[in-house]
């Protein structure tokens, strides 16, 4: 036996003995990143405390209750890396086979082979009582949209369906965003279950439950995939396959023999209850913390939405703020009695944190949250106060980042408009041990903080937390591994703010990203730098970097690999040097086993002896200088940066992205003439996701008199040969263009030629590449007079050449430019050509400039016509947005101008989007319409059927029309239809508010409690259904009317009746619709 003594090797030698002979090459792999530590675990081992992911639990819930899988993951996300293996290894599930895994591609028509399994006439009926489990990202839903509306129509005879949905969506400039709208509309359009996980740990309860509420209704099972499910971590209370079997059973027996009399939302109530008392759990379908009577509420979904939201309020509680927060676990049924209970009654103001698409929807007033609706409307029909909440809309874009810091931020800005500290520190990680790694993916050392966090991992008094982050657009591909040590179980679902030591593989990354200042005060960075001299420092090391040591007191440690060129040409003695360095400086006093654990999965102990030996040599602590401290900023550097995380593995060498060019007319006639060698498709509008159509318009005449400051107009298209079909109450899609004259303007400004030709990335497939000229892509792809987002001004920063310039956008794009940001966005209305305009000097090229503007986006206005009785035409009723910024400039919604300005013969491409808006099934059902302004449109359509069934012989039902806007003569919007069809007998009732008409203001409620007779017959005693469309704050006081009048009926029959409760009976019969903006 040969032993390491004391002396060179310092600390950690003294501390293995190594035998001779053992000189085998071990060698630590990883299979995936989504699996604990990336390595493969078998079924029956997951039991009890044990180290797994989110991912892996959610797997193994689906493995052990499924009959199949149906796999759309794509390649890189791993959502069904573990199925697999225990599928191949023939694992059995609970019903006595190997469960059968079907990976599948998503693409238009998804779904139709898990439907065609499912209803096949050869399906096997012993198993319709088990679940079909569904594994997919949340960007697949829209490919899936047609298959679940199928399911969810036929699943009276379907067997138990559950999909588990990793919210994950790639957006472009953003990398991997967790993408919860999808979901959220999937389930609220096709009335489909929504369940949420807070955290891994409740991932496998989570998803048991979601299985047991899919022998209820379909059940969507959303969770965090871009972190929390990806990180590794000790689970303490695992279910072992026994164990999920066990209550599976036992509660599927409950489910069974739950009320048939209840509706969904009191099943699924039920249910929970009945989870809770076999597992001993808490859950409800909405959890309150927060101050006992606070003033203001917060409503959040999502995985690292509802950890953020739990930790940051209570500190801020702590320090005086009257808050609280509401986690939505169960979105759909939503069940409002619960909802309502949950707030306490002392809340004033409730803020709803809603997710939305990207920062221009974030900017767009007329877009709204998924939740904010369900929210307004459970508040605005209770009782339970007597001054109703405000409800606001707090929207976030996907892409932003969560961090304590940031939701501290957005709280206390929406609660007192003020802002919080730069770093916002959660008590609960006092006590925690932080270790941050940086290195490029294609270095040797890249596998050492998975090595590491494996090694200690082996402490059963620790509970280790392991997750990365990649950026394969710079450097060819950066890796951040952050790992955490605590006593206690901890959820931190965010990158380290604040770590003990950080490692440094490769010197450049200090110029790239903002690295020191994740180093506590007093902490630790650790470089590896090559051939490193003391007198080289300050060449080598970034002078922002050097500042910030110097200012907070860092120990700088650099490991130089480079005294041996042996330890250069081995990679795994460079790994094991990596390792080794960080043991030393986090683990002084590292035990002679946990050591010797190091060698047997990390090399071989003969190169682990020559590594301790070597790494006095190697490793150096170096002496701060005071001329660090010489013109000290503070600031980071300009051009760093945060990790931007948009891949899950490193990126691939090996692969070449189409080179994006201006091309001449010769590039595209080749690909016109061969299109089978260039894979050239021809198509209308191939930018666009939706099916689009080409109409033309007929008809464009303004409503409002020329002299009012109110441009309303009424649009009409000829629909010709596009065979384009829409439904009453439908939207129609408008796919607007840029003003050609600003086009050519800033074509001309900016130096480009209009006809030349340039290769751009498909808007809905990168990978595709689509030749369009200049002019095109301006007029008709890229949204580059609209509104531009704070990340705009930072990527722009990176192309200026003039310094001041460099600074000022740097500036804008970063915290402490926020109020100018502000300003600019939204008082001074700024577009992006208007920033270009502003700094010359930053001119990327026109390809670039196409991938760091966003794409034009279609708007969407109420149909105002009905197809039966106008085959060939679509009619819309638009007001043109149009405001005064700070220059005297007249601006102008993009869309709304596009079309008023559109001379009859024009083409234009439209596309068509469902609504809610439906006439009743009944012929004879009334109708009571209340529409404001613009708000009328759908009720034309409605009108125009109506009396063309009345034309018909048809019995039709009372119509009652309520109408708002401000002035008579200016804006009595279709008014001589209106009395025609009065005079004609087509609406029975006609309840004109003009508000600014007369000295006191008459809005829609008051002409509805005038007639309140008439609207207790024909949508009490008729049955008759009721519609408003328009802004959303008559929402409560039409919602009064109504109420008054159940109670008014009621109280004439001598019923008893809880109005409160008869408006959500009627919504959810279809008779209470609303579509408000």
């Amino acid at each position: 036996m040969a032993s390491l003594q004391s002396g060179s090797a310092g600390a950690l030698a003294g501390q293995v003995t190594i035998p001779e002979s053992q000189t085998k090459r071990v060698e630590f792999t990883r299979q995936s990143a989504s699996l604990p530590f990336g390595q493969a675990v078998p079924l029956d081992s997951i039991s009890g405390p044990t180290y797994v992911t989110g991912q892996l639990l959610v797997q193994q819930v689906a493995y052990v209750l499924s009959d199949k899988i149906f796999s759309y993951s794509p390649e890189t996300f791993d959502l069904d890396v573990a199925v697999k293996d225990w599928a191949a290894q023939q694992d059995n599930n609970i019903h006595g086979y190997a469960t059968s895994v079907l990976p599948l591609q998503t693409r238009t028509g998804a779904g139709a082979f898990a439907l065609g399994y499912i209803f096949s006439k050869d399906f096997d009926l012993s198993k319709r009582h088990i679940p079909q489990t569904l594994l997919a990202p949340s960007l697949t839903l829209r490919h899936l949209r047609s298959a679940l509306d199928q399911l969810s129509l036929l699943y009276g005879v379907a067997s138990p369906f559950v999909a588990h949905v990793a919210a994950i969506d790639y957006a472009a400039g953003s990398g991997l965003v967790s993408d919860y709208g999808s979901a959220l509309q999937t389930a609220e359009e096709l009335g489909l279950a929504l369940v949420s996980s807070a955290s891994a740990y409740e991932s496998q309860h989570m998803a048991l439950l979601a299985t047991l509420m899919a022998k209820i209704v379909p059940t969507l099972h959303v969770y965090d995939g871009v972190r929390t499910s990806r990180e590794t971590l000790r689970v303490i209370d695992a279910l072992s396959r026994t164990g999920v079997a066990a209550i599976f059973d036992k509660l599927s027996q409950s489910v069974d023999n739950l009320n048939t009399r209840l509706d969904s939302p009191g099943k699924v109530f039920e249910l929970l209850q009945a989870f809770n008392g076999e597992l001993g759990t808490e859950y409800e379908p909405f959890e309150y913390v927060g101050h006992e009577s606070p003033d203001a509420v917060f409503v959040v979904f999502g995985s690292v939405e509802a950890q953020l939201a739990k930790q940051v309020v209570p500190k801020l509680v702590a320090g005086g703020a009257k808050i609280g927060v509401v986690n939505v676990r169960i979105y759909r049924p939503f069940i409002e009695e619960a909802f309502i209970k949950a707030l306490p009654t002392s809340v004033q103001r409730i803020d709803v944190l809603g997710q939305v698409a990207n920062d221009a929807a974030v900017s767009d007033g007329s877009i709204q949250s998924a939740l904010y609706s369900d929210v307004l409307t459970a508040v605005a029909f209770s009782s339970k106060w007597t001054s109703t909440p405000a409800v606001a809309d707090v929207k976030y874009a996907a892409s932003q980042i969560l961090t304590p810091s940031a939701v501290a931020a957005i709280m206390s800005k929406s609660v007192t408009k003020a802002a919080t500290e730069a770093k916002f520190s959660l008590p609960h990680l006092d006590t925690v041990e932080q270790y941050t790694f940086w290195d490029t993916d294609n270095s040797p050392a890249l596998l050492a903080p998975t090595v590491v966090g494996h090694l200690l991992s082996q402490d059963y008094n620790s509970n280790i937390y392991l997750g990365e982050s990649h950026d394969n657009l710079i450097q060819g591909g950066v890796v951040r591994t952050d790992v955490r040590s605590s006593h206690k179980a901890i959820d931190a679902p965010y990158s380290a703010e604040e770590a003990d030591i950080v490692v440094v593989g490769d010197e450049k990354l200090l110029k790239d990203f903002a690295i020191s200042p994740t180093v506590k005060d007093g902490g630790k960075l650790l470089l590896r730098l090559s051939n490193f001299k003391e007198e080289e420092a300050e060449k080598r090391i970034p002078q922002s970097v050097r500042e910030d040591i110097f200012k907070r007191n860092l120990a700088l440690y650099v490991l130089d690999t480079g005294l041996s060129p042996a330890f250069e040409a081995d990679n795994d003695t460079a790994r094991l040097l990596v390792e080794l360095s960080f043991l030393k400086l986090a683990k002084p006093d590292m035990s002679q086993d946990t050591l010797s654990q190091l060698s047997e999965s990390d090399g071989n102990q003969v190169k682990l002896q020559e590594c301790v030996d070597a790494i006095e040599k190697c490793l150096k602590q170096i002496e701060i200088s005071e001329s660090w401290a010489e013109g000290l900023s503070g600031l980071p550097s300009e051009d760093a940066k945060t990790l931007n995380a948009n891949s899950f593995v490193p990126f691939d060498k090996e692969e070449t992205e189409p080179e994006l060019q201006l091309s001449s007319w010769d590039a595209a006639a080749k690909g016109l003439l061969f299109k089978e060698a260039y894979s050239t498709n021809v198509n209308l509008r191939p930018d666009q996701s939706v099916q689009t159509y080409t109409v033309h318009v007929k008809e464009n005449r303004r409503l409002t008199p020329t002299t009012y400051d109110r441009n309303i107009f009424h649009i009409e298209f000829d629909l010709g040969n596009s065979g384009l079909t829409y439904k009453i109450g439908e939207a129609l899609g408008i796919h607007a263009e840029n003003d050609p004259e600003m086009v050519l303007d800033f074509i001309e400004s900016y130096g480009l030629q209009a006809g030349d030709l340039v290769q751009v990335p498909s808007r809905e497939d990168s990978a595709v590449v689509e030749t369009r000229t200049v002019y095109q892509t301006m007029t008709q792809n890229i949204d580059i007079f609209g509104k531009p987002p704070k990340r705009f001004y930072e990527q722009l920063a990176e192309y200026a050449t003039d310094d001041l310039e460099k600074k000022k956008l740097a500036s804008l794009g970063a915290q402490e430019g926020a109020e100018e940001f502000k300003r600019r966005s939204e008082v001074d209305t700024v577009t992006f050509a208007d920033i270009l305009e502003e700094f010359k000097s930053a001119r990327p090229s026109f390809p670039e400039l196409v991938r760091l503007v966003g794409p034009l986006k279609r708007r969407e206005y109420s149909i105002a016509s009905a197809q039966a009785v106008s085959p060939n035409a679509v009619a819309l009723m638009i007001v043109v947005v149009d405001w005064v910024d700070t220059l005297g400039r007249t601006r102008y919604g993009q869309a709304t101008r596009y079309l008023s300005r559109l001379p009859v013969g024009a083409a234009v491409t439209v596309s068509v989007k469902p609504s809610v808006m439906k006439l009743p099934t009944r012929d004879d059902a009334p109708l009571i319409m209340a529409g404001l302004g613009t708000g009328l449109a759908p009720f034309r359509a409605f009108v125009q059927y109506r009396a063309m069934q009345k034309a018909q012989g048809k019995e039709i039902g009372d119509i009652l029309l309520y109408l708002g806007s401000r002035h008579q003569r200016e804006e009595y919007l279709y008014g001589e239809e209106w009395e025609a069809y009065l005079d004609a007998g087509v609406i029975t009732l006609l309840g004109a508010a003009f508000s600014r008409d007369q000295p006191h203001k008459i809005y829609i409620q008051d002409r509805m409690r005038q007639t309140m007779n008439d609207i207790v017959s024909a949508y009490i005693k008729k049955e008759g259904s009721f519609y408003l469309c328009g802004p959303t704050w008559p929402v409560p006081d039409v919602t009064d009317v109504l109420k008054e009048a159940i109670a008014a009926e009621a109280k004439s029959s001598s019923r008893k009746v809880d109005p409160k409760k008869e408006i959500d009976r009627l919504k959810e019969d279809g008779r209470y619709v609303l579509e408000v903006y």
